[in-house]
């Protein structure tokens, strides 16, 4: 990747995030990321490839994250419990703004959008990889209850820019906790 895409990449991702995707510009980004017009469109075709880019970075780095957590050879609970943790350290982090995808699927709701698609990629990814962890952990019913665990990190995720991060954080993690318990004390 060239110096000038990543720092466009990286400036749109940030505006994106604090400010959201239909609100920035490209003239903005333009400015900020101090690069011409040209230099834009030769990395993005428009706008809407630069916000795919954005969300499949964000994907990229959540990926990472989920493979950090099972490198670490812990039991299968505790790569649950990672992947919870990073999470709730998420909603503490200054200018801490929800999900992106959550954001972005808000700002795109047509299905068929090259945004959304990027969303549901991801979301179908995270699904998918959640119920194989809770099924490494025994789970007999792992579909379910990776369903359970992000619908606690959505509302974690939209609660954690509302009001005090830290309650919600424990309050998700708690839920990790009782998905967990439920296994071990047959539901």
């Amino acid at each position: 990747m060239s110096e000038a895409r990543t720092r466009l990449l990286n400036t749109a991702g940030a505006l994106f995030y604090a400010e959201g995707l239909h609100s920035v510009g490209i003239d903005r980004i333009i400015a900020t990321a101090g690069v011409t017009r040209a230099t834009l469109y030769r990395h993005f075709p428009g706008k809407d490839d630069l916000v795919v880019a954005y969300l499949t970075q964000a994907d990229e780095a959540i990926r990472a994250r989920v493979d950090a957590a099972r490198a670490q050879g812990a039991s299968p609970d505790d790569v649950v419990r990672t992947v919870g943790r990073s999470i709730a350290d998420d909603l503490q982090r200054p200018g801490f703004r929800g999900c992106a995808f959550l954001n972005a699927a808000a700002e795109y709701p047509d299905p068929t959008h090259p945004v959304h698609q990027a969303v549901l990629r991801h979301r179908q990814w995270f699904l998918a990889t959640v119920t194989e962890l809770l099924a490494a952990t025994g789970e007999t019913d792992p579909e379910p209850a990776a369903r359970h665990f992000v619908m606690l990190r959505d509302g974690a995720m939209a609660a954690g820019c509302l009001t005090d991060p830290k309650p919600i954080g424990e309050t998700f993690l708690h839920g990790i906790e009782e998905l967990l318990k439920r296994r071990d004390h047959g539901r």
